[in-house]
């Protein structure tokens, strides 16, 4: 498997380009909080996080389907938001997540690694380098 640099991916996140302006960055924790950071030093907009978990820390599915971890307690309803994800391979946690704020003015997706509106790349898995 071939690992990515940091200064690789941040190249990606240095040159992406996104056709909306977004309103808040909502990160599906905890794998999209550090993508959604590194955004959101770029953007500097809101920041939330919406607890979903369906894998343990070795990829492997938990549950059947995503879980709702703690309630949502940011206001979304009439937003425009870029939903972030580390890496989609089902996409079950971004098609729940999308369910959950569904009151949403639009969403975005987006990942460093898999299937999204916006990603930095769509390719076999890799480490991220801001992983141990």
């Amino acid at each position: 498997m071939y690992d990515k640099t940091f200064e690789e991916v941040m190249d990606r996140f240095r040159v992406i380009s996104f056709a909306e302006n977004f309103d808040m960055i909502v990160a599906i924790a905890n794998g999209g909080i550090i993508p959604a950071a590194i955004l959101n030093q770029r953007f500097n907009i809101e920041i939330q996080l919406l607890k979903i978990n369906l894998r343990d820390s070795n990829q492997k599915p938990k549950y059947d389907s995503p879980k709702l971890i703690s309630p949502i307690d940011f206001e979304y309803k009439d937003k425009t938001i870029l939903l972030v994800e580390d890496r989609v391979k089902t996409g079950a946690s971004l098609k729940y997540a999308c369910e959950l704020l569904k009151d949403a003015k639009l969403i975005k997706t987006f990942a460093v690694n898999g299937n999204a509106d916006y990603s930095l790349y769509n390719e076999n898995c890799f480490k991220f380098p801001w992983l141990l």
